[in-house]
């Protein structure tokens, strides 16, 4: 985890460059774009707010709004993610994802796709993302806080059905039985609920092949954007997230 923003270097500005050039003439600098769009994932900046060196803010928020809607964040992190497996000498797609939810408050005056998780006692929305071993993100979904984690994680198997042609089983909690279970079924994929029973000697045991959903988690924690959903369109959250991995990705590439 990089411990303060820095601007794209030529090695990571060069690797996800093919996905955003069109050979189109612009005035724009694309890499000053997603730079300043980065910088707003990391340091929680208002888009009106944006630092001056960056191009004004409207044309930023422009591209932010175009690549959302059109899949390219989320293209770019699932290659990213598949990149990164190549240089870690694994099998590019993964054959045993991890999947699991995260309950997040809702900032005030925001009422699309809000709801209250009565467990949690969040009043707000939930995150639901699916990562391979590594913690990689092929997936994501941000639905309200109150939707059962086994419907939400519908939303999830699409994704991953389109990134993977080698998933073989899908690690999660018993929220994600019944339904999402038996959807995975159609893709010939095992959901793996089993949990292990709590240790009185030991104490909290990680879950083999979940934990790994858990510490993505956390990795979020580093990006302001995201200590708590700000966002008026569930889409931009799940932007946000995608462009949070998109940064680790990039910085593990260029490590």
């Amino acid at each position: 985890m990089q411990s303060k923003y820095n601007d794209l270097t030529d090695l990571q500005w060069k690797v996800i460059e093919v996905f955003l050039e069109n050979n189109k003439p612009r005035k724009l600098c694309l890499r000053m774009v997603m730079n300043a769009i980065l910088n707003i994932t990391r340091t929680g900046s208002q888009w009106r707010n944006l630092d001056s060196r960056f191009p004004n803010w409207q044309s930023v928020y422009y591209y932010f709004s175009k690549w959302k809607k059109d899949g390219t964040l989320k293209l770019i992190m699932c290659e990213l993610s598949i990149l990164d497996r190549g240089l870690s000498h694994r099998e590019l797609e993964p054959s045993l994802i991890a999947v699991d939810s995260q309950s997040i408050k809702l900032a005030p005056m925001l009422n699309v796709a809000r709801g209250v998780d009565g467990n949690k006692k969040i009043n707000g929305r939930k995150r639901h993302i699916a990562v391979d071993c590594g913690g990689r993100l092929f997936a994501v979904y941000v639905g309200p806080a109150n939707e059962h984690d086994g419907h939400a994680g519908l939303e999830l198997l699409s994704q991953v059905e389109s990134v993977s042609s080698r998933l073989e089983v899908i690690r999660a909690d018993k929220a994600y039985g019944g339904t999402f279970k038996k959807s995975a079924k159609y893709f010939d994929w095992k959901v793996d609920t089993t949990q292990s029973p709590p240790s009185k000697d030991r104490g909290f045991v990680p879950e083999n092949h979940r934990w790994q959903v858990e510490r993505s988690f956390a990795w979020l924690n580093g990006y302001r954007r995201l200590s708590k959903d700000y966002e008026r369109d569930p889409a931009s959250s799940e932007a946000f997230i995608s462009l949070a991995f998109i940064n680790m990705m990039l910085a593990r590439i260029d490590s």
